[in-house]
Order: structure tokens, then C-alpha cells, then sequence
């Protein structure tokens, strides 16, 4: 199945812009700018909006406007206003189980502690929504993941992570054929 939507998960305003925690919204930036797209704020889905088409397709990508742990608000309105399957949304988040740099593709499962991941599945009501996984690293104490998320990278860390969504970027594609088979083979070798 064709892909309809992809999200890029994070927080907004100038605070946040430059931490961990915002790695999907710069994979939705970097595809938008890819595809010659604009975001426009979309207020009735708490969300800022780009339309663009990659291979024959047409598709929305958003960021949304809520905190991180609200993000189903956007992914769900968003979904339902466009008549949207679950299967049909991607959605690229930080991971912290993954080291800076590394990309991962997959399909269905939980949350993992991740809290937009879980607002999302409430709002869909479904786990079967695509996620592309953006390494972060962890700090090694779950008891400093909440500030270390909301940190900025170091400057080798940050380059990692945007070679990272690079190579998403370039095979988006595929991801948008729903030819995730291949995409995943191709990034989890790298």
C-alpha cells in the first residue's frame, strides 16, 4: 500500500528546534525540501502541512504543532480528515535504543517508552502504522533520557543523525511505493 502521510515527530518552537527529540521533524524538513514543498500551518489538524509527490504520488507531510506526547491529536485528525488507513502512515521518530546515525524501518509494535508513538496509537487505534527509527543513542541512566532528549547533539552526533536522514531521504521512493522490503534492506546495511 501506497503511503498517504508521513509525520516527523517533535516538539515545536525555537527551544526545541536543534535537540534529540526533534529528529523526525528534520526528516519531514529534509524530505519537504527534497520535493520543492512549503509547509503551511493547518490549525484544524494541529499541525504545519506540506503537499508534494514522489513517484506519481500524491501525499501530505506533517509536523505537528502539539508537544511530543500529544502528537496523536495531529497523526489522527490528520488520518481521518484524508480517510487514511494506518497502513499508509509513516511516521519518523528519535530513538534511543539505536546509536546516533542509525536508521531502522519497521512496521507495527508497541511504543517502546516513546510517548508520541503511544498518543499516536491511541488516536489511530492501531499499531499498524509504518515508523522510520532515527538512532539518537541513550544516555546509559534511564533516570537522564528526559534531559538527554531534550539536549542538542554534538556536532559529530548531529552530522551522524543528518547522514542518517539522508540516506531516508533517498529512499523515499520506495518507502512511498510501499516497497519497504527493499528500502529496509538497503538502510539497515548501512
Amino acid at each position: 500500500m501506497a503511503l498517504g502521510l508521513i509525520v516527523g515527530l517533535g516538539n515545536p518552537g525555537d527551544r526545541y528546534a536543534g535537540t534529540r527529540h526533534n529528529a523526525g521533524y528534520w526528516f519531514a524538513d529534509a524530505v519537504v525540501a527534497a520535493c520543492g514543498g512549503a509547509f503551511k500551518r493547518e490549525a484544524k489538524h494541529s499541525a504545519e502541512v506540506a503537499r508534494i509527490s514522489v513517484a506519481g504520488h500524491d501525499l501530505r507531510v506533517a509536523r505537528p504543532t502539539t508537544y511530543m506526547n500529544h502528537s496523536g491529536q495531529a497523526v489522527g485528525s490528520l488520518a481521518r480528515f484524508y480517510r487514511l488507513p494506518p497502513e499508509s502512515v509513516l511516521v519518523a521518530h528519535d530513538e534511543l535504543d539505536l546509536p546516533a546515525g542509525s536508521v531502522r524501518l519497521k512496521t507495527g509494535g508497541g511504543h517502546g517508552g516513546h510517548n508520541g508513538l503511544r498518543d499516536i496509537i491511541g488516536a489511530l487505534g492501531s499499531r499498524e502504522f509504518h515508523r522510520l527509527r532515527l538512532g539518537i543513542g541513550h544516555p546509559g541512566s534511564g533516570g537522564d533520557v528526559v534531559r538527554y532528549v531534550l539536549d542538542r547533539p554534538g556536532k559529530a552526533e548531529r552530522r551522524a543523525i543528518d547522514e542518517a536522514v539522508e540516506a531516508a531521504v533517498g529512499e523515499l521512493a520506495a518507502m512511498v511505493e510501499g516497497d519497504f522490503a527493499n528500502a529496509m534492506n538497503r538502510l539497515h546495511t548501512t
